[in-house]
């Protein structure tokens, strides 16, 4: 049952998420409430890659950004957006005195 408005009428946390999740999209949510446990709860509950708790869409360069579902893969900003830059490669020295041996020797068999 997706809510029609940018405002919603609710009766309970859950019915809250149901409404707030019913949606394709999840790039940000806003939880604004007196109860801090009641924050932590529905902000660990909503489908979004971005929650504000009791403010609306402060940007910090440090922290992560982007959403989930269809608002995307991935993230920007902070070290997280900087991995999408980044390629890992497996570099391996062979530092032994002895020679390479590659392969066992052949059996004498």
């Amino acid at each position: 049952m997706p809510c029609p408005a940018a405002v919603c009428t609710f009766a309970s946390e859950a019915q809250a998420l149901e409404l707030a999740n019913d949606s394709e999209y999840g790039l940000g949510g806003a939880v604004v409430s007196a109860d801090a446990e009641r924050c932590r709860r529905v902000a660990e509950g909503l489908q979004c890659g971005i929650v504000w708790v009791n403010c609306s869409q402060p940007c910090f360069c440090q922290a992560p950004w982007g959403g989930v579902k269809s608002s995307g893969f991935g993230r920007e900003l902070g070290e997280w957006g900087l991995e999408n830059f980044l390629s890992v490669k497996q570099v391996t020295s062979y530092i032994s005195d002895k020679p390479w041996d590659w392969y066992s020797p052949q059996s004498k068999l």
